[in-house]
């Protein structure tokens, strides 16, 4: 895999993903309908979706692709290949709340490690380097030239006093009730992947997870979190987070800084 000329690309579609998403989302109205699964999708999904898919195809055609919106693909098979959520965070984009993402994922031997999670309203882009390490991107947003990055590390937390990010819409009474064994300084909440990424970023400490998600939905966030020296565990047996199950359906999970001192489950 030449991560030299994939990432300048995975970045690329991000933001021209983005910015048909804006498009749509700073329209007076768009069209919202309802998948099989009862989820909600919209235009944007969908424009964004197709924008991605055929730079992608046109690049690396011979590459396995997942994405969420193209039912066909959820039934391929392997532990190498490109993953995307064109539009993360549907229900936030629905209600204008902003914390809604693009995100791309390189898994390898179901290992996410290269991605990108561009939150187009917030006007935050993150991504991983060639090389693997994760950076934030400030600036105009070129597609066509990296602008001014900064390297993003997780923070050495401290224990007697977490920082912990949930979701914004899935927040439950089990996750509350784990959350309630540690020591917690502050919370904050965050919709979509973007809650890897401030935990990538040293703005949070701990985001345990205890509800559906897809690959698709975690993948991009993952591999920023694993660049920045974050770890992705199961909930249950606190093993790596893997990719390219059956159905691309995860388990519950825990992202954190490596030196928060992890709960057992229930």
């Amino acid at each position: 895999m030449q991560y030299e000329t994939l990432m300048p690309l995975l970045r690329r579609l991000a933001l021209e993903a983005g910015a048909r998403i804006m498009d749509i989302y700073d329209a007076e109205d768009f069209e919202v309908k309802t998948k099989s699964d009862s989820s909600p999708v919209t235009e944007a999904d969908e424009a964004a979706d197709a924008l991605i898919s055929a730079g992608l195809r046109a690049a690396l055609p011979d590459m396995m692709l997942v994405t969420e919106e193209q039912a066909a693909s959820h039934s391929a098979r392997g532990d190498t290949f490109l993953i995307v959520d064109p539009l993360d965070g549907t229900k936030e984009f629905i209600n204008r709340r902003g914390d809604f993402t693009v995100n791309i994922a390189l898994v390898e031997k179901g290992v996410p490690t290269r991605g990108v999670v561009y939150a187009p309203a917030k006007k935050r882009m993150f991504f991983t380097l060639a090389d693997g390490v994760s950076v934030e991107e400030t600036g105009a947003f070129d597609p066509e030239v990296i602008g001014e990055t900064r390297p993003i590390r997780v923070t050495e937390p401290d224990n007697g006093a977490l920082m912990v990010v949930a979701s914004k819409s899935h927040r439950d009474q089990a996750t509350d009730d784990y959350i309630a064994q540690y020591a917690v300084r502050d919370m904050t909440s965050a919709g979509s992947s973007l809650k890897f990424c401030l935990v990538a970023t040293g703005e949070a400490d701990l985001y345990p997870r205890l509800g559906r998600t897809m690959e698709w939905d975690t993948a991009a966030g993952h591999a920023v979190l694993l660049g920045a020296g974050g770890r992705v565990v199961r909930f249950d047996d606190l093993t790596p987070l893997t990719y390219g199950k059956e159905g691309f359906g995860n388990p519950f999970f825990i992202a954190y800084a490596p030196g928060v001192e992890l709960k057992k489950a229930g």
